[in-house]
């Protein structure tokens, strides 16, 4: 097992996960979130709870931006004019900013969310779009990001810092990219089988992807999925796992 692993979340996106606690609880067992910043979900109002909520629970926040559709969850790609998204992307992070500035909060981190980063996670030019919006918000921002990604390597080229990421509750192709959640079997509801697939990779660097293949994954963070419909105990499982 690594000896640091964090384990992140994509959080603010459900009223209702914010209203019945699952977004407080989920916090007990996670090391990071990642706040929607109204692109695809979320507003004002439950980013500057849940990140106050975070503070009180010591867990880092980082801003978790994209393609601005609310319609499809951010989860559909968009054919957008370039300064346009750049636009959307650096307005939505800075909406966080603000706010977080306003509680003196730090901002630790952006992730982009959904269609947004599974097209960076292949794409230069979107890839560089992003790189071009950290730098605009703040090159000293980290971003979290497809672990063996082409977008790693476009980020660091830009001077960006990396955080590589993986998946507990996703299924992997065999060429390192998550199977599209438009097919089957793409989300894993399991906790026991998304526990052995984060210890997997928290403790060699591997994931069996969904043809039965091993490939090799070196992340720094682990990524659970508030909106998974077994979230809460995932969480739960695997951090007992990393912190046996």
């Amino acid at each position: 097992m690594k000896s640091i692993i964090d384990i992140n979340c994509d959080m603010g996106e459900i009223q209702s996960l914010l209203d019945s606690h699952v977004y407080a609880e989920l916090m007990d067992y996670v090391t990071s979130v990642n706040l929607a910043c109204g692109g695809h979900a979320g507003d004002e109002g439950m980013m500057r709870k849940l990140a106050i909520k975070a503070r009180q629970k010591n867990v880092r926040i980082g801003a978790h931006p994209s393609y601005p559709d609310q319609d499809n969850f951010g989860r559909v790609e968009i054919d957008m004019d370039p300064n346009d998204l750049l636009d959307s992307i650096c307005n939505q992070v800075w909406s966080l900013i603000q706010i977080a500035e306003q509680e003196d909060i730090p901002i630790t981190h952006i992730k982009p969310h959904g269609a947004l980063y599974n097209k960076a996670s292949g794409d230069t030019y979107t890839a560089r779009l992003i790189a071009e919006a950290v730098h605009q918000i703040d090159p000293d921002l980290p971003v979290m990001c497809l672990a063996g990604s082409l977008m790693v390597d476009v980020l660091k080229e830009a001077g960006i810092a990396v955080i590589a990421e993986a998946f507990a509750d996703r299924t992997y192709e065999s060429d390192g990219s998550l199977r599209k959640r438009t097919l089957d079997q793409s989300v894993i509801t399991n906790a026991e089988q998304a526990t052995q697939q984060a210890k997997l990779i928290a403790s060699h660097n591997k994931v069996v992807t969904y043809n039965g293949e091993e490939i090799e994954i070196d992340a720094q963070t682990v990524c659970i999925h508030s909106d998974n419909p077994n979230a809460l105990a995932i969480a739960k499982s695997i951090s007992s796992m990393m912190h046996y």
